[in-house]
């Protein structure tokens, strides 16, 4: 609590400081189907229980002059009619050998009983990156929502693809919309206010999960933001950093040379609040002398450095640089103050990270070696047939499955007054936490802010503010 306190103490002195058709995105699709060879459309179509022109509807590149269906091609599959899960968690209409295992009872749509209606509206297509890192997190979803049922907690889902420039009034004309207790989405910011707005005429919870631009979470009571912006977690940063490391630590400020930085912001930003409260620092340069660079470090107490990099190459070349010097001076003692953009390079850099007990401000932590994380990447790989893209980190996949378990809990448990707190939902999140906090009037913006440490003993700790 006190960490909290003196955190938001410290906040408050910072602040000074393609194209589709429009059919295209009202069309539902509830799978994907990876093609084998000698596969046709119409084998494909006669498989799922679905229309050839239906297909087609819902992959527009087939509809293409010179089109071939391909092995390995992802073919998105519609629902065949209401596009509603069924008890089991199969799929109307589906005839693959696993649905064939199944009991027949299950071939019933029957419509659950206290079930949280759970949409999705993001672009969920093959056709460019955005579509395919949507793809991911909707998978994401429905491993959640399934892990769920084995607890008895039931649910029902609508997906709907909404691409870049779609407009996404004409999805909200589709009956099973307005019926839905939570909706994932938009990707683009051009659609938060349409949705925005039926979300608050149907008294909806709208989880908008990714970056956007707008004010909407300020006057929209349901709007649940997961975004924070980059002046909200610089801040956020530096407030840390001071409550860590002004009494007991040096600080050291490493010029990398990099034209391109993108932390510019950060490093500019705590050199203001350290000479605002006096606190002493060090500036050297990758390029300085071996005897240069180690003049700066202090003997006497423990040295946090910071770079103005947040890239790979920069990140070697100071290892080395650090391994020079502590050859010649062994019992200097140096922390890293470091970004979220070293978590990508965590299978090059992990040993280097503990050995010079590195602090990662973040409001995530893709933890690879952990069982649960393991255990849901295996999940995933055995169900979709290939592995969760290692481009990504945060995780799609992750992301998407920590946010359905922590809404639906939280919707199951608080109904219509489920406020986004922490304190209201039972999970453990694999990725990310969530604990959102009330923006006047209008809706909730997730607060949640952590200092990922790697540990000189080969351990981590979550520091959570």
């Amino acid at each position: 609590m006190f960490m909290r306190n003196y955190l938001k103490y410290l906040m408050l002195f910072l602040a000074m400081t393609f194209s589709y058709s429009v059919l295209a995105q009202s069309v539902q699709w509830r799978d994907q189907h990876k093609v084998k060879r000698k596969e046709t459309i119409f084998g494909i179509a006669k498989e799922y229980g679905v229309t050839i022109p239906q297909l087609l509807d819902a992959n527009p590149a087939m509809k293409q002059a010179g089109y071939e269906l391909k092995k390995g091609d992802l073919i998105f599959v519609p629902y065949s009619k209401e596009g509603d899960f069924l008890p089991d968690g199969s799929v109307k209409g589906k005839t693959d050998k696993k649905a064939a295992a199944k009991s027949t009872v299950a071939q019933a749509p029957v419509k659950a009983v206290n079930a949280i209606r759970v949409g999705v509206m993001l672009p969920l297509h093959n056709q460019d990156g955005d579509g395919k890192r949507m793809v991911e997190y909707y998978r994401g979803i429905l491993l959640a929502l399934n892990q769920l049922k084995s607890e008895g907690i039931t649910t029902e889902v609508h997906a709907w693809n909404v691409p870049k420039g779609a407009d996404i009034r004409n999805t909200l004309l589709e009956p099973n919309a307005s019926k839905l207790d939570v909706i994932f989405g938009p990707l683009y910011s051009e659609q938060v206010k349409p949705l925005a707005d039926f979300c608050r005429a149907y008294d909806i919870k709208l989880v908008i999960p990714f970056s956007i631009t707008g004010n909407d979470v300020e006057t929209n009571p349901n709007i649940f933001q997961v975004y924070q912006t980059e002046a909200s977690l610089t801040n956020k940063a530096i407030a840390a950093f001071l409550e860590r490391f002004q009494k007991s630590h040096h600080p050291i400020f490493i010029n990398c040379k990099d034209e391109t930085s993108q932390v510019g912001e950060f490093t500019t930003s705590l050199r203001k609040q350290l000479d605002l409260q006096k606190i002493k620092y060090n500036l050297t340069s990758l390029k300085s002398s071996n005897a240069d660079f180690s003049k700066h470090f202090d003997a006497t107490r423990p040295n946090v450095v910071i770079l103005n990099s947040e890239k790979s190459p920069q990140l070697n070349e100071v290892f080395n640089k650090l391994a020079q010097l502590k050859k010649a001076r062994p019992g200097i003692a140096i922390s890293l103050y470091g970004y979220n953009q070293w978590f990508v390079y965590q299978d090059y850099y992990l040993d280097q990270y503990f050995k010079y007990n590195t602090y990662i401000p973040s409001t995530y932590y893709y933890n690879k070696a952990a069982d649960k994380t393991k255990e849901l990447e295996a999940k995933y790989t055995e169900q979709y047939g290939e592995p969760m893209s290692r481009q990504y980190i945060p995780r799609m996949a992750i992301t998407g499955y920590d946010q359905a378990q922590f809404f639906v809990r939280g919707l199951k448990a608080n109904g219509k007054n489920f406020k986004g707190t922490a304190a209201e939902v039972k999970y453990r999140p694999l990725q990310t936490r969530y604990d959102f906090v009330r923006v006047g009037q209008g809706g909730y913006i997730n607060d949640n802010f952590q200092l990922v440490h790697f540990k000189t003993d080969q351990t981590m700790e979550n520091l959570v503010y």
